[in-house]
């Protein structure tokens, strides 16, 4: 699946692929919520004083048969807020070189403005009215995409502002895992701990993490702890 980076994006085209079916299947099984994986990276760990450097945002995206599948990706360097924290420890970890003259970074206001119109094209192709993160450890997320949009007085955030869909809880349950990569590698699927922490490897992962184990549970898979 292609993804679409925010530097190449242009504002035309659905945010789905065309899966050969009737796109607005997924409308009826979440209530009429979209699901969205999300990840971010962040300069620490508090959404209302460090700041938001990367985002990803991919919808799901169901077949006929109601099976799941991750749709197409969209992604963007964040410049950090005026005043935000910047933790030299998360930056470590994350491998984000802020001041880079390749990152591209868009302000926050035309981060999210790209991050939710691409959500919306893929609210108005599924049918659903609105979208509902995705995330491992979602509340995390979840935060520091509701801090950006306070900060930039954002009127047209399609997410529902605190319900999320958490593949933490789904592993626990599927699995007996709460790690991200302990969950990937459970499920059977690749990971590399070298592309960890970038916030399109991470959606990527947790976007099939958790179509697997939905889709998993609706073939009658069982599932038994891991050790």
């Amino acid at each position: 699946m292609p993804d679409i980076d925010a530097n190449t994006a242009s504002d035309g085209g659905d945010a789905t692929s065309d899966t050969s079916s009737d796109p607005t299947a997924i409308s009826r099984r979440f209530r009429g919520f979209l699901p969205v994986v999300v990840d971010v990276e962040t300069g620490g760990f508090n959404h209302n004083t460090d700041a938001l450097l990367e985002i990803a945002a991919q919808p799901i995206v169901m077949d006929s048969w109601g099976r799941l599948s991750p749709g197409e990706l969209a992604s963007t360097h964040v410049a950090p807020f005026e005043g935000a924290n910047i933790n030299p420890k998360a930056l470590e970890i994350t491998g984000i070189v802020v001041d880079h003259p390749f990152r591209n970074a868009l302000p926050e206001r035309e981060a999210l403005n790209f991050i939710f119109r691409h959500v919306r094209q893929a609210l108005r192709a599924s049918g659903c009215q609105r979208a509902i993160l995705v995330g491992h450890n979602a509340a995390f997320d979840l935060s520091f995409l509701n801090a950006a949009v306070t900060r930039t007085a954002h009127k047209r955030n399609p997410f529902h502002p605190f319900s999320t869909l958490d593949t933490v809880t789904l592993s626990a349950l599927a699995f007996g895992q709460t790690v991200l990569s302990r969950s990937v590698t459970a499920a059977g699927i690749e990971w590399d701990g070298n592309e960890a922490h970038s916030a399109v490897y991470d959606t990527e992962r947790t976007a099939e993490l958790f179509c697997h184990i939905h889709n998993q549970w609706q073939d009658g898979g069982l599932y038994t702890a891991s050790s």
